[in-house]
């Protein structure tokens, strides 16, 4: 065939006009009139096939998980461990809201879990543990950044999984992203990569501190030091015992102040004019503890405020597990897990070696 093309009114024929060689039929020079000629029209046909109701399982299944670890039956891992599961198997139909609830319930819960602490031992453990905090901090932010350099991950992506193993995890990186200007696919690869090893902290630091019998300071010290997110501390500290609760919540409490130095220090050397986010809740759970201590006739209330505060923790546990998809762990990719893994089992085993031979301690 030579060309077959169409203009304003139709189609016409250039030089032979119409014809197919393979089957040897030609026309040439025929008389066609290009009047006669209609512009080809191509139908096409798409078949929808009827979609079952997916989404409103998913729902159900949602608040049936939702509801179950509100009940305070199930434990904070087996809670994250079922969030995990629905959110690779299952399409999740409250993503955003899930979000936002989680970082609400999780500030809340800190709160409620100060009622059940007494202030004189927050701040023994809080002022015991800022020195080796501001220490494992500095070291881990060079170490973070060099081994990103190393295997080329990307400066922000880099930064930010430094930010976030130094201190507290996604609220580092949340706190510091938008002044560091990362875009939406450096944060998703930042936070990704965190929660996963968030995840696999909390089932494996329990089980490693009762194989080395660890005291409950020292696994409460040591959780909060290694462990990148608060909720995270709080679950894996919760099943080793309320004395390994409470140093762990205080002293990551107190690494959590260090996000707003970490974000006027980014401010500063980027020249970037973003708004520095303050952990006022750090504030009301100091408050929740002073109550405690100081209104004894007030107990059975704050025991129970203790109580929802754990409660509330495992239901944040469930919506985060459920945030993790295979969308999210094709966006971390190799290198940054790579740069995550190796700085936390740095950091993991460094401290841990140090606490079991008693340099640092509470």
């Amino acid at each position: 065939m030579h060309f077959l093309g169409t203009q304003d009114s139709g189609l016409r024929t250039r030089d032979s006009g119409l014809g197919t060689q393979d089957s040897g039929l030609r026309t040439r020079d025929s008389g066609l009139n290009k009047k006669n000629l209609s512009p080809i029209k191509t139908i096409a046909w798409t078949i929808t096939l009827p979609q079952p109701h997916t989404n409103n399982v998913n729902k159900k299944v949602f608040f049936l998980g939702l509801i179950l670890a509100a009940t305070g039956l199930i434990s904070p891992p087996f809670a994250l461990l079922g969030g995990l599961i629905y959110g690779l198997a299952l399409t999740h139909p409250f993503h955003v809201e899930s979000k936002q609830l989680s970082k609400f319930l999780l500030q809340a819960s800190v709160v409620g879990l100060g009622f059940g602490m007494n202030l004189h031992e927050v701040v023994r453990a809080g002022r015991s543990g800022f020195l080796y905090t501001a220490i494992s901090i500095t070291a881990v932010m060079l170490a973070g950044l060099t081994l990103g350099y190393l295997i080329r991950v990307g400066k922000k992506s880099s930064f930010l999984i430094a930010a976030g193993t130094a201190i507290c995890g996604g609220s580092a990186i949340a706190a510091v992203g938008p002044i560091a200007e990362a875009n939406e696919e450096e944060m998703a690869v930042s936070l990704g990569a965190v929660f996963i090893l968030n995840s696999i902290a909390l089932f494996l630091f329990p089980a490693i501190g009762f194989a080395l019998h660890l005291s409950q300071s020292q696994f409460g010290l040591w959780s909060a030091l290694a462990i990148h997110d608060t909720s995270s501390v709080v679950g894996a500290t919760a099943r080793y015992g309320s004395a390994a609760l409470a140093v762990g919540t205080t002293v990551k409490l107190a690494r959590a102040l260090w996000i707003v130095p970490l974000s006027i220090a980014t401010a500063l050397t980027l020249k970037s004019k973003a708004k520095i986010q303050w952990p006022w809740f750090i504030g009301l759970f100091c408050i929740a503890a002073l109550l405690n201590t100081v209104l004894p006739a007030f107990n059975p209330a704050f025991v129970t405020l203790s109580r929802l505060g754990r409660i509330g923790l495992t239901v944040t546990l469930f919506l985060i597990g459920t945030g993790l998809n295979k969308a999210t762990l094709k966006k971390v990719g190799v290198r940054p897990l790579i740069q995550g893994a190796t700085l936390w089992i740095l950091v993991g085993t460094a401290t841990l070696a140090l606490i079991v031979m008693n340099w640092i301690h509470i």
